[in-house]
């Protein structure tokens, strides 16, 4: 890999590492805010997911460390260089925070699949990482739309645009069910 290869993979490691960093923080938060009937179960789906988005992290950045790169992951350096907008739900439903939460995981897995394929030629050492950690955010992303859907796969949240919407959505499908 050359120097100039090695400086693009470290910038697109340096996002991810962003990302996951702010899903750690952010599946936390919503463990913290969650209520209704089915806070117990979403308060402890999400601890091995935090657990795990943490591994995630750590690699990323042993990888940024290992290509030459410096890994930042402080929260101003994630703010300054983060390119989605903060977490906009507060304390709510279940169902809010899970409608919420698939933006949040199709937004990543969108832009991980990309660096993914960014890496395929230049280093796959660092797409066979980012493909592992994809199969994670996947089954996750399974975990919180078992929640949305219908037993004919039809998500509450349709095509609401962002994790605002989504989350309402969810809840007004889960008012109309019988």
């Amino acid at each position: 890999m050359t120097e100039a290869e090695g400086g693009e993979v470290i910038g697109r490691l340096r996002l991810r590492l962003h990302a996951l960093n702010d899903l750690a923080l952010t599946l936390k938060h919503v463990h913290w805010n969650v209520v209704g009937p089915h806070f117990i179960a979403v308060h402890e789906m999400l601890d091995p997911q935090v657990e795990a988005v943490r591994s995630m992290v750590d690699a990323t950045a042993e990888r940024i460390a290992t290509l030459g790169g410096s890994p930042t992951g402080t929260p101003g350096a994630l703010t300054a260089e983060r390119t989605w907008e903060d977490y906009s739900v507060g304390r709510a439903q279940a169902i809010e925070h899970l409608g919420a939460l698939d933006v949040v995981y199709s937004g990543i897995i969108k832009d991980h699949r990309e660096a993914v394929a960014a890496t395929e030629k230049t280093d796959p050492v660092t797409q066979d990482l980012l493909i592992e950690h994809l199969r994670s955010l996947e089954l996750f992303q399974w975990f919180v739309r078992a929640h949305l859907e219908s037993a004919g796969g039809k998500l509450s949240t349709g095509a609401a645009d962002g994790e605002f919407a989504a989350g309402r959505a969810a809840v007004d499908q889960a008012r109309h069910q019988p």
